[in-house]
């Protein structure tokens, strides 16, 4: 049968009397009376069975049991004070959980981060992926959301202004494929991202082009997913980012009903 685990303070005395071989001294490291740090000190012996120092007229000596006892208990010390003082000590950095789309960290706020940490250096920050739009997580302290920026019961502050424009694989267009209206894009296959309300029928229409047919193409769960299709030649994506997008521009933009929301703390870092 296993021994119950003493308590901390009788360890704790234990550990500083024979690290300094001196309950005077452990009594002054522990902010304790000599007497207190003896009296711990005794009640771990009687618990353990076992005598661990040798009274000696000038000071104190370890027997062998407490000599086998002492690394233990000293490294679980060191061990707990270390874990205590990078989890809750002075020096520890409030982290910040961020929920972000995948494209929009990539192509938006990765090239912000240098300039929130300088601004911030106290702040660590957790940064977590969403793949759908309307996901929540309870866990997150904020998230940066493409839509309207109304939802019941949250704040938010706008981030970017967007604009919807077609890009497609920089070596294109092509005498065989061009793209000098809307209307060419009936001759290209069309890449779609689930999810996304204003999509290539929307976008069609606000151009004056909705007799293409936006139903055929590729589908994709991910924005970045249909960009880096786009980037290779498959052929071409409606995308709604302000910089950063390899494919280029194919034809003119149409205004967005859409734009990327964070709090209000967000904004004023990353604006």
């Amino acid at each position: 049968m296993k021994k119950r685990l003493p308590p901390l303070n009788w360890l704790r005395a234990f550990e500083s009397a024979a690290r300094h071989l001196s309950f005077t001294h452990a009594a002054i490291e522990l902010n304790l009376t000599q007497a207190a740090i003896s009296q711990q000190v005794k009640a771990l012996e009687s618990q353990l069975g076992a005598a661990l120092f040798r009274r000696l007229p000038r000071g104190l000596e370890l027997t062998e049991t407490g000599l086998a006892y002492f690394p233990v208990v000293h490294e679980a010390v060191d061990r707990m004070a270390a874990a205590t003082d990078e989890i809750f000590g002075k020096g520890h950095h409030r982290v910040l959980t961020l929920r972000v789309s995948l494209v929009f960290f990539i192509h938006w706020l990765s090239t912000r981060l240098p300039g929130f940490r300088e601004l911030h250096p106290d702040v660590n920050l957790l940064i977590t992926s969403n793949i759908w739009e309307g996901e929540t997580d309870a866990d997150a302290d904020m998230e940066i959301r493409h839509e309207n920026g109304k939802w019941a019961g949250f704040k938010a502050e706008r981030l970017t202004w967007d604009s919807l424009f077609p890009v497609c694989a920089s070596f294109l267009p092509s005498d065989k494929l061009p793209l000098s209206t809307p209307n060419d894009l009936a001759h290209h296959e069309l890449l779609h991202v689930l999810g996304y309300e204003e999509g290539w029928g929307y976008w069609l229409k606000k151009v004056g082009a909705d007799h293409v047919d936006s139903s055929q193409g590729l589908q994709f769960d991910t924005l970045i997913s249909a960009l880096k299709m786009a980037e290779l030649g498959v052929r071409r994506e409606k995308a709604a980012l302000s910089s950063g997008c390899k494919p280029r521009p194919a034809t003119a933009p149409a205004g967005s009903n859409r734009s990327s929301y964070g709090g209000n703390e967000m904004a004023e870092a990353f604006g």
